[in-house]
C-alpha cells in the first residue's frame, strides 16, 4: 500500500503517519519530490484498513498496490529512480554507458582498457574478478588481486567501477573494491545472496536470469529492496531460446514492458545478448530506442587473446566509433550521455 501525500502536506504530517505505520509493526519507503511525497508500506498492509490513514491531515489518498513486487512496481513509485554512483547519475534522462573487459587479466590490460574506455566517453568501468563459468577447467578469475587491479585502474582513471559478486560471504570482500555489486544471470535467484546485497550499502545491478521470466526478475529485485537496498538496476542480457546462432536471444520487449512495470533503471547488456561482436553495436542501438537507461559493453584491447569471452568483445577502437554513434542517437532521442 501507498499513501499519497498532499502537496500542502507539512513534515509533520509525514512523521505522524510514519509513527502510525510503525504502531501496526510495518516499515515505511518515503519518497519525496519536489512536489509530492509518497509514503510505501511495507509489510502484510492486507489487514489495514485504507480508510484510517485517507481521514488523516495531510492525506491525499491511499492505493493498493496489486503486484507481487511491490517495492519494484511503478505503483509504489510513479516517478523513475535515478542512482548516483560517485556523481554519475543512472536513470532518468541520462544515458549512461558502463565498459571494460569480461575479465580482469593483467595489471597492463585492465589499465589500457580503462584509460581508452574513459577516452571514448564511457562513464563506470566494469571488470570481472570471479568469474561464474559454465566449465570448471575455464578461467575463473584472479580474486582478490582482480579487484586491486580495477580499483587501482578506477583511482588512476577517475571510472567508478562494477564487479560480480557471487556469493555472500564476498559481499564484504567486494563492496571494499566495487562501486556497483553485480548479480550475475546465474545467480539471479540465489536468495541469500540477493539478501546479502540488500543489506550493503552499494548499488546493485541485478541481471535476468537465462530463462527467467519479467515478474521472476522483478522478485528477485524484491528481495533486495525488501532488505533495505533501494538501489538497483535491472539488466536485460538475453535469455536462452532454440536459437544457436547468437549466444542467447535478445529480449528487446523487456526494455520498454520493464520501464511499464518498474520504476527502477533499466540497463542492456549486447554483448551477453548476442556473443558476437559485430552484433553489439545494432542491438546496443536499439535498446537504447526501445527505451534503456543505460548499456554495459564488453571492451578487451586483443579480444583474440582474451582469457574470456573474447568473441563478444569489442575493440577499443570499435568501441570508440561506436560512442560516437551512441551519442547522436542519445541527443536525437533527447538523452545525455
Amino acid at each position: 500500500m501507498i499513501i499519497v501525500m498532499k502537496p500542502s502536506a507539512t513534515t509533520a504530517d509525514t512523521k505522524r503517519i510514519i509513527k502510525r505505520i510503525h504502531r501496526l509493526g510495518l516499515q515505511e519507503h518515503l519518497s519525496q519530490g519536489e512536489t509530492q511525497t509518497i509514503i510505501g508500506v511495507v509489510g502484510d498492509t492486507q489487514r489495514i484498513d485504507r480508510t484510517a490513514f485517507e481521514v488523516l491531515a495531510g492525506v491525499e489518498r491511499t492505493v493498493r498496490i496489486t503486484q507481487p513486487f511491490k517495492l519494484a512496481s511503478r505503483e509504489f513509485s510513479p516517478a523513475p529512480t535515478v542512482i548516483d554512483v560517485k556523481g554519475v547519475k543512472i536513470g532518468g534522462t541520462q544515458t549512461v554507458v558502463m565498459a571494460g573487459p569480461c575479465s580482469v587479466e593483467s595489471r597492463s590490460q585492465i589499465l589500457e582498457t580503462a584509460h581508452a574506455v574513459k577516452e571514448a566517453g564511457a562513464q563506470i568501468l566494469r571488470g570481472g574478478a570471479f568469474k561464474p563459468r559454465s566449465s570448471p577447467y575455464s578461467f575463473q578469475g584472479l580474486g582478490e588481486e582482480g579487484l586491486e587491479l580495477l580499483a587501482e585502474a578506477s583511482a588512476e582513471t577517475g571510472l567508478p567501477n562494477i564487479t560480480e559478486v557471487m556469493s555472500p560471504d564476498e559481499v564484504s570482500l567486494v563492496c571494499q573494491y566495487a562501486d556497483i555489486l553485480q548479480i550475475g544471470a546465474r545467480n539471479m535467484q540465489n536468495y541469500r545472496l540477493l539478501q546479502a546485497v540488500g543489506k550493503a550499502n552499494k548499488p546493485v545491478l541485478l541481471k535476468r536470469g537465462l530463462s527467467a521470466t519479467l515478474q521472476e526478475l522483478l522478485m528477485s529485485a524484491e528481495y533486495i529492496l525488501a532488505n533495505g537496498n533501494y538501489d538497483v538496476m535491472l539488466c536485460e542480457r538475453g535469455i536462452r531460446t532454440y536459437e544457436r546462432y547468437t549466444r542467447n536471444t535478445f529480449d528487446i520487449n523487456a526494455i520498454p514492458a520493464l520501464k511499464q512495470l518498474s520504476h527502477l533503471p533499466v540497463i542492456s547488456d549486447p554483448s551477453h545478448g548476442t556473443g558476437k561482436w559485430d552484433l553489439v553495436g545494432p542491438v546496443a542501438k536499439a535498446s537504447l530506442a526501445a527505451g534503456a537507461d543505460g548499456l554495459i559493453i564488453e571492451v578487451h584491447p586483443d579480444p583474440a587473446q582474451a582469457w574470456s569471452d573474447g568473441a563478444q568483445s569489442l575493440k577499443t577502437g570499435r568501441f570508440a566509433e561506436l560512442m560516437t554513434e551512441i551519442k547522436a542517437l542519445a541527443a536525437f532521442l533527447g538523452r545525455s550521455l
